[in-house]
């Protein structure tokens, strides 16, 4: 029974500081894991609180829309991660890990992408994949959406650029996404669990309990898997040594810890169940999210 490792690098400190030491933590625990990168700009936390509070109440004649405009594209740039992580990035994939894509500046990915325009985020994905290109010398075979969140551009793009798989959506088991009745072909192996930043805080779940929290939820193996998000920003800083208890509880659980892309080989991509995609929430996380809805025509 196998548990995908997927790590979501979104910022430049995830990227410098949290990245090496999950590398090294998987390394010594003798687990897979898929790196999903952010290779643009890293604007996360970088709006002046007034802004940031103009834009939520509306008070500026900029408007909300104006002040995004102006803040993800002029007003504050950020460190860009795939120029300035570029030797990071290439040694994860030297020390043996599987990489991908998460996008061109996380920040205005989840903020704009549900109802973002065909140029606007076929633009986007494209920026990321000629940066990623750059970097690793070819074209990138998996892409994972900031945030898990997608629009109907994004999911064709998925399999126009030819990514052999991807992993932006929540769900419970691998499909074959249906939206509004299109077919995308471009499997999707979603993130079954829940993420550590969901669970702590709720139901009085915390740094010390968090691991048994989510070891209850992995007892009972799917025969298709599980996959795992864990992001460089907290597992790879201060939530490292919960991770580590994580990999040794799963380890003896009986899972082997592998990347998306070995998840993906081990099932037969031309009998996935093809799954309707609805907008939904999940606990502990703000905001909608895309989800593995009903099966299509069941």
């Amino acid at each position: 029974m196998k548990l995908a490792l997927k790590v979501d690098a979104a910022t430049y400190r995830g990227t410098l500081v949290g990245v090496p030491r999950l590398v090294e933590a998987l390394r010594q625990a003798q687990a897979q894991a898929t790196f999903y990168f952010n290779l643009g700009p890293d604007h996360s936390g970088r709006m002046p609180a007034a802004l940031l509070a103009a834009s939520r109440t509306g008070a500026s004649a900029l408007g909300r829309h104006g002040l995004a405009t102006l803040f993800y594209g002029t007003l504050l740039p950020g460190p860009d991660i795939g120029l300035r992580c570029m030797d990071i990035l290439r040694g994860v994939r030297g020390a043996g890990f599987d990489t991908g894509v998460q996008g061109w500046d996380r920040a205005a990915w989840q903020h704009r992408a549900a109802t973002a325009p065909p140029a606007w985020t076929a633009r986007r994905m494209q920026r990321a994949i000629t940066r990623y290109e750059k970097i690793f010398g070819e074209a990138p075979k998996t892409h994972a959406a900031a945030g898990w969140q997608m629009n109907p551009h994004a999911l064709r793009l998925t399999q126009r650029l030819g990514f052999g798989y991807a992993s932006d959506t929540r769900g419970t088991h691998p499909f074959i996404p249906v939206w509004n009745a299109e077919v995308v072909l471009c499997p999707q192996l979603p993130t079954t669990l829940p993420t550590l930043d969901e669970l702590l805080g709720r139901d009085g779940c915390s740094i010390d309990t968090v691991p048994e929290r989510l070891l209850a939820l992995t007892g009972q193996p799917p025969t298709t898997g599980h996959v795992f998000t864990l992001q460089a920003e907290l597992e790879g800083q201060k939530l490292l040594p919960v991770f580590v208890k994580l990999l040794d509880g799963w380890r003896k659980q009986g899972y082997e810890l592998v990347s998306l892309g070995s998840l993906f080989e081990s099932i037969d991509a031309s009998r996935l169940p093809r799954h309707e995609l609805v907008h939904g929430t999940v606990e502990g996380r703000a905001g909608t999210l895309v989800l593995q809805g009903p099966e299509f025509l069941a």
